[in-house]
């Protein structure tokens, strides 16, 4: 189970409590009205795939009920970072850092008796 950190309630909790809503900061239209069929289809219908780091829209259906964004690995299915919707898209280097608090166990020499 993936534990998704909702920068509004401040929390970690199950996947179960969200819901994708696909890329995030997306290059919306001016005028939807001029476009073209093509340029529409492009707009709302393909969108790329790529192997990596992603920015999404997820959204805590059974929480705040809130829309946020998320750097999330496709590979490893991990999420790097997660920030409040309305937030400038944040750079690389800064997604790589979680900014979910993270617990962390560091064996003793008591463990190992």
């Amino acid at each position: 189970m993936l534990l998704i950190y909702c920068p509004y309630c401040e929390e970690e909790r199950s996947e179960l409590e969200f819901r994708g809503a696909g890329d995030a900061h997306i290059a919306r239209p001016t005028n939807i009205a001029d476009i073209s069929d093509a340029e529409f289809e492009a707009f709302f219908f393909l969108r790329d795939n790529p192997k990596g780091l992603i920015f999404e829209r997820w959204r805590h259906i059974n929480g705040c009920g809130r829309f946020f964004n998320a750097a999330r690995d496709t590979v490893s299915d991990k999420f790097k970072m997660t920030y409040e919707a309305g937030q400038s898209k944040p750079d690389l280097d800064a997604a790589a850092t979680v900014t979910a608090p993270v617990e962390t166990y560091e064996a003793t020499e008591s463990d190992a008796k």
